[in-house]
């Protein structure tokens, strides 16, 4: 189901897209409407479903703008969830300016929470606890309150929030709207149900069935930045006759498809917001041949239906488990076997927990390949190619021509050869030397080093140890903190620990090394081009 067909406020559905959202979750496609309906939901859906949407458009579209006092109340069991749910509704009231959220937990200073208070808030967001905290102080007044929602309350009663969510839910007027989400329905929930909600209706997403049989499926940690890049050489090492990419939001299918273009790619892609002749036409090159690489939202991979797809690439988690299971189908198909490789940055690790718990399967690790591993499958391929074509024969006349050839340049076989190679390897790779950087901007990130560029190298004359004397002597960290000096002709890469890079930067401002002024930063990701051997 489309947003639009919710009948939501025109800002809600600005700020969904500017999320890139395209269509409704299951538990939100089920559980707006009737949350809008003003009755009591109960709905059993996991982290991830996208149940925070859930209950969070309705409050927005219940919620007075004009009335600076509290309306809704929002429980959740721990502190990070708090957060995230506020910056979520924040997000979803992007062009709702009136609209004031604030989220309370223990840990924050509660004067400056008071301060907020004070000043009007029309949601609250908070632990049990500290919401207890200020009702007993009488910061908090829920007269106007016609919302309640329980987020995660099996999590919340394991926690021993029980007796402080039923004392919230009694101080509040008797007439409110009473929301609960869970992720289990033990008999403590249903009794919460039935003291503290009217004919509350019980919303469950059906989970489909699994297919993830005959599909390796792995993982690479990357940063964001360098996303575009782990791609293009992933697909240059398993050289995917048809592949698929799946992103989040239409903007990034977008920029991916402008990305792979420009880098010679066969690649094309599909949207919500692509005409139905635009998807026919983009999905016929991709069933022929002639688009190599597909890049597709979620709602749009449903028209997907060709069996010999090799890999599928999550180039964004997806936000539901559910939608994991339906992306990685695309491969494996009719009998064969697949690939899945997605990429994950920070604490999108902790998604991947999710996936892997929902599809009971183990997703493995898979370190970033090198542009070594890259020139080498190049070159198998490219041998492997030369001897199916010495093996089928018909080469005397090329013989012939490199014999011509020999007789006339000081040459050898092994000279033409080599020169053919590099022809076709060779300058493709030196082309994209800032696969390299994002190789070492990885490793070093995962080892908490930040890798810092010097505008100074060894045609100044100067040397490692004058590098590492300055850096100590003008920042103060100690000399065994800092990492590789990998210094060239004019220029140098030095590595210092990640939480140190923004002290060494300030102190190596207007800094000279040997009567040489100096500017230092970190290290792009894009890399810097070296010059070529000659």
């Amino acid at each position: 189901m489309k947003f639009e067909e919710l009948n939501l406020d025109e800002r809600i559905l600005r700020a969904v897209e500017d999320m890139g959202f395209e269509e409704a979750s299951p538990i939100q496609a089920s559980a707006i409407p009737v949350i809008m309906d003003d009755r009591d939901v109960v709905g059993q859906a996991q982290t991830g479903t996208g149940k925070t949407a859930a209950y969070s458009i309705p409050v927005l579209e219940k919620i007075d703008p004009d009335l600076k006092k509290l309306q809704a109340v929002i429980l959740c069991p721990t502190r990070e969830l708090a957060v995230q749910v506020a910056e979520e509704i924040r997000k979803l009231a992007k062009y709702m300016s009136d609209i004031k959220v604030l989220p309370v937990y223990g840990g924050q200073e509660i004067v400056r929470q008071i301060k907020s208070l004070k000043a009007g808030v029309q949601i609250l967001v908070g632990t049990p606890g500290r919401v207890m905290d200020h009702m007993r102080r009488k910061t908090v007044k829920f007269d106007n309150v016609s919302m309640v929602v329980l987020d995660e309350a099996d999590e919340m009663l394991d926690m021993g929030f029980r007796e402080d969510m039923e004392t919230i839910l009694t101080d509040t007027p008797e007439d409110r709207q009473t929301i609960m989400f869970s992720a289990t329905m033990p008999k403590a929930i249903m009794d919460i149900a039935k003291n503290f909600q009217k004919d509350a209706e019980i919303i469950k997403v059906v989970r489909k069935e699994l297919t993830v049989k005959n599909i390796e499926q792995y993982y690479y940690e990357v940063r964001p930045k360098n996303k575009n890049e782990l791609l293009c050489r992933l697909i240059d090492i398993y050289n995917p006759r048809l592949s698929v990419v799946f992103c989040n939001t239409k903007r990034q299918v977008d920029e991916l498809i402008s990305e792979l273009k420009g880098r010679g790619y066969f690649a094309d892609g599909i949207h919500g917001d692509m005409k139905q002749a635009q998807r026919d036409r983009v999905m016929a090159d991709f069933r022929s041949g002639k688009t190599e690489i597909l890049i597709a939202t979620d709602v749009a991979a449903r028209g997907i239906d060709v069996d010999d797809v090799d890999v599928v690439f999550n180039y964004d988690l997806p936000q539901d488990e559910e939608y994991y299971v339906h992306r990685i189908g695309r491969t494996g198909r009719a009998g064969r076997e697949g690939v899945a490789l997605s990429f994950v940055s920070g604490k999108e690790a902790y998604k991947l927990k999710d996936i892997e718990r929902y599809c009971k399967t183990k997703i493995k690790a898979k370190p970033i390949p090198s542009m070594d591993d890259v020139k080498n499958t190049k070159l198998e391929a490219i041998f492997s190619n030369i001897k199916e074509t010495i093996e089928a024969g018909g080469l005397s006349d090329m013989v012939e021509a490199v014999e011509d050839r020999l007789n006339m340049e000081d040459y050898t076989c092994l000279d033409v050869a080599a020169a053919l190679l590099k022809m076709v390897v060779g300058d493709s790779l030196e082309d994209r030397e800032e696969l390299e950087q994002v190789h070492y901007d990885l490793d070093a990130d995962r080892r908490g080093m930040v890798r810092l560029f010097i505008n100074v190298g060894k045609k100044d004359k100067i040397k490692p140890a004058n590098i590492l004397g300055a850096i100590t002597g003008e920042s103060g960290i100690p000399g065994k903190l800092v990492g590789s000096i990998d210094m060239l002709d004019n220029y140098t890469f030095v590595e210092v620990p990640s939480k140190y890079a923004d002290a060494v930067l300030l102190a190596m401002e207007n800094v000279t090394i040997k009567g040489r002024k100096i500017s230092m930063e970190k290290a792009k990701g894009t890399g810097r081009k070296k010059k070529k051997k000659r």
